[in-house]
Formats: structure tokens, C-alpha cells, sequence
């Protein structure tokens, strides 16, 4: 049975990607700051698999931690979760990004090179693709430069983990660059739950759902079907299954660099969204225009096929499964809160 370590294993990815790894027999080590989660998450995951997870409350940035955790547990593989990912926040906080996000990317491979721990998956992210490249996007498209901070330390991690593997092939890395996963585990004991303002669009129809805050639009005048913005939206447990595809096939041995696209393979429009989220759960959604945010692209959505072939990974959930989940968290989460009170 093969240890996987998942560093940010508590944040709403990472703690899916943790499940689902449970449910596939695999022993799941946690590393996590707690910056923007909740250690709870591990009890809901250890009820939802009947499994035991072994959780260590840690910044990467402390590389003695870090030193100490190799050494003493024996990993076959890790993915790397951890880190910080708010597109705005990281224009009025960069230093905090690039200190926390390539800081700790350094001493993690630092460290996995020092115990030859050198089998890696790297959660990056759509954001790092060229503004301007046409749609679908394929792991072949143009790399920008980055539009906001959060986007550079992704486009940073890549090329320095590219770097890594040029130097010394016998690592085995894969970075899977995600599109807008959105919805939770069935179960709905865990979800997209971020510490403050949400700043994905799920969570947003969530909170307005409920009457916790008035949604907002940003942009009304693309050059779409209906004037909103498009994106590619894919259910977490689905982008958690890709992930245990791509441990399965870095576990067989074979050193190699590989990227692939996790989404759907379809864009939706921000206001399809809202739509189908109203029709499945029968909830009205009020909402207002604002104007465009600064860095918003008007489409981005990508062709999902080297996933589906080489990884034989099929995203499961459509649309209206993302907008059902999301809701019953949301209901779940806010009757506990209630019931605590």
C-alpha cells in the first residue's frame, strides 16, 4: 500500500483529493498550515472513508518540519496542494503569495531530493496559459506571463519543477492545471468552505442562495452568448480522480514530465451557471451587473482528451450535479452552524 503525502490535504482540494486516495486503498499523510481550512476537515474525511489519516499541522516554510517529516515516514509520492490561490488578494498581497508559494515549493523538493523521494503531481492552474491564446486550451498552448501574482508563482513552480526534471530525470513529475473546480463530496461533510469573502463564483451563488450576501456580476458585455463571462467548471471529486490516475500511472516506475488540462471540456457562461443552480434546487438567486474586473478574460475552457487518454480519466458529473452539491454543502454546512449555537 503506497504513502502519498498531500501538502495543504486540509484546503477544499486537497481534503477531496485526500478521499477519494482513501476510497483507492492508498495510506494519505497530511500537511497543513491551516491558513485557509480547518483541521475539523480530517475528522470528515476519516468518517466519510472509515479511514485514519495522519495529519501534521506545519508551514513548508519551516524546512526542519519539513526535514523531520521525511525522515521519518517513508513517502512514495506527493501532491502538492499547498499554497495560496485568491487572484485579487494576491494584488494587494504578493509579497505573502511569492513567499508562501515559492518558498515552499523550494524547500519541498529540497527535501523529497534529500530522502529520493522524487515522484511528484503539482496542482497548478488554467491561470497560467496566455491571455489572448484561442479556445479550447490544450497543454500545448501558448504560457503567458501572468496577469496578477498568483499567476506568476504558478508559471515560477512549473518552470522551476521543469528545470528540476531536466537536470536529474530520474524524477517523475506531473503538473495537473486545473478549470474552476466547483461542487463537493456527496456525503456533503466537506466542501469549498474559505476563511472570509469567498472569491469563487460557487461559493458566491452559495452565500446569495441563503440570503447571506447580494451576488455581483462582474461584466455584462462580453462578447458571449449572453453577455457573461465563460468558463470551464469541473467537479472536485472529478478532479480528485484524475489525481489518483495520475498517482496510479507515476507509481509504475517510468521517470517522465508530463501536463494535463483537468476540465470538463466545456465552457458554461456565468449566467448558465446561475440558471441551472436556480432550476436544480428550486432556489431563486438575486443578483446584480457590476462592472468587469481588472485581469478577467472573456473565455477559457480546455480540451480535456490527453487527460481522458492517458491517464483513462473521465470526468463524471455534469453541470447540474456541480450546482446540487454545491447546495446541499451549503444547507449541510449552515445547519451545523446552527445546531452548535
Amino acid at each position: 500500500m503506497s504513502n502519498i503525502l498531500i501538502t495543504g490535504g486540509t484546503g477544499y482540494i486537497g481534503s477531496h483529493i485526500a478521499l477519494e486516495l482513501l476510497k483507492n486503498n492508498f495510506n494519505v499523510f497530511i500537511i497543513d498550515n491551516l491558513s485557509n481550512s480547518f483541521e475539523t476537515v480530517i475528522n470528515a474525511i476519516e468518517k466519510i472513508s472509515e479511514k485514519r489519516v495522519t495529519f501534521i499541522n506545519g508551514d513548508l516554510r519551516n524546512y526542519l518540519l519539513l526535514d523531520s517529516f521525511f525522515k521519518d515516514h517513508k513517502i512514495d509520492c506527493v501532491v502538492h496542494c499547498a499554497g495560496l490561490k485568491a487572484v485579487s488578494e494576491s494584488l494587494f498581497k504578493p509579497y505573502e503569495y511569492f513567499s508562501n508559494n515559492i518558498v515552499s515549493s523550494l524547500n519541498l523538493i529540497h527535501v523529497m531530493s534529500k530522502y529520493k523521494v522524487k515522484k511528484l503531481i503539482f496542482s497548478s492552474s488554467a491561470v497560467v496559459y496566455d491571455e489572448k491564446e484561442t479556445m479550447p486550451l490544450t497543454e500545448m498552448s501558448k504560457i503567458g506571463v501572468g496577469q496578477n501574482p498568483y499567476a506568476r508563482t504558478k508559471i515560477m513552480i512549473e518552470q522551476m519543477f521543469k528545470d528540476i526534471y531536466d537536470a536529474d530525470q530520474q524524477w517523475s513529475i506531473f503538473i495537473l492545471r486545473y478549470f474552476n473546480p466547483v461542487g463537493n463530496d456527496s456525503s456533503c461533510l466537506i466542501g469549498e468552505d474559505p476563511l472570509g469573502i469567498p472569491n469563487n463564483l460557487m461559493p458566491l451563488i452559495n452565500q446569495a442562495a441563503f440570503n447571506l450576501n447580494n451576488l455581483t456580476i462582474y461584466g455584462k458585455n462580453y462578447f458571449t452568448k449572453d453577455g457573461t463571462a465563460i468558463r470551464d467548471f469541473i467537479h472536485v471529486s472529478d478532479l480528485a480522480s484524475g489525481h489518483v490516475k495520475s498517482i496510479e500511472k507515476i507509481l509504475e516506475g517510468k521517470s517522465n514530465y508530463n501536463i494535463y488540462n483537468l476540465g470538463l471540456g466545456k465552457g458554461f457562461s456565468v449566467l448558465e451557471v446561475i440558471n441551472t443552480y436556480q432550476e436544480v434546487n428550486k432556489v431563486k438567486i438575486n443578483f446584480k451587473f457590476g462592472d468587469r474586473r481588472k485581469g478577467d478574460l472573456e473565455k477559457s475552457y480546455t480540451d480535456n482528451n490527453l487527460a481522458k487518454n492517458a491517464l483513462q480519466w473521465i470526468p463524471v458529473y455534469n453541470l447540474q450535479d456541480m450546482c446540487n452539491h454545491s447546495y446541499g454543502w451549503m444547507k449541510y454546512k449552515l445547519q451545523t452552524l446552527k445546531g452548535n449555537s
